[in-house]
Formats: structure tokens, sequence, C-alpha cells
């Protein structure tokens, strides 16, 4: 089952213009309330190893992500994927990257 915060690869397909695509991990920050209900839809956001500090990204540690490198979370880029897409866990960001996460994600939506 999954978790908030947990670190999974999936493929997201050919990119048009600057979106995210590939294979490639993302962070799930579908709620889990949601994610308790095994939704067959889940909200990502897509993870890469260009550190660009924009303010809309979150640098990843890779100690429990299960990542190689350092990453930033493209909050800029998030989106609903089938659960279908999902090829492996990796790990999981832990608590307070996720609530950074979900902060950008607020700022951006504007959200309270």
């Amino acid at each position: 089952m999954l978790t908030s915060g947990d670190v999974i690869d999936v493929d997201l397909g050919i990119p048009i213009g600057s979106e995210a695509g590939f294979p490639r991990p993302v962070v799930v920050v579908t709620a889990q309330l949601i994610l308790d209900q095994q939704p067959t839809l889940i909200q990502v956001v897509p993870l890469t190893s260009t550190i660009r500090n924009f303010r809309s990204e979150v640098v990843i540690e890779p100690q429990q992500s299960g990542l190689a490198h350092i990453s930033a979370a493209q909050c800029q880029h998030i989106r609903a994927i089938s659960t279908a897409r999902i090829s492996q866990p990796r790990g999981n960001v832990g608590a307070v990257k996720l609530r950074s996460m979900r902060e950008v994600l607020a700022l951006l939506m504007d959200l309270d």
C-alpha cells in the first residue's frame, strides 16, 4: 500500500514543452486518508537531479528516499497519474520534506 511521501518510479510518458516526462522517480503527495482507500489515481510530484534552486522546488536528500543523488521535487509539475504507471518503490521523503512540499503546493495554488 502507498504512503504519503513515498518515492516511486513511474513512466510519465513523452513530455510536451517543459513538462516532466520519461521514466523517473516521483513523490506521492496524495493525502493518506485517500491512499488508505486504495485509489487508482494519485497525485505525484516529479523529481529531478538538476538542482535549480527555484522557490517551487524542494531539495530531497538521498538517505531514506532511496535516491542515488540529491534531487529536487518539482512541485510546479504536480500531476495526477494512474497507479498502473508505478514500476517500483524506492523509499519515503519523510514528514518534514513532505510538509515542505505541501507548503510549496499551497503557495502555487494560492491555498491557505
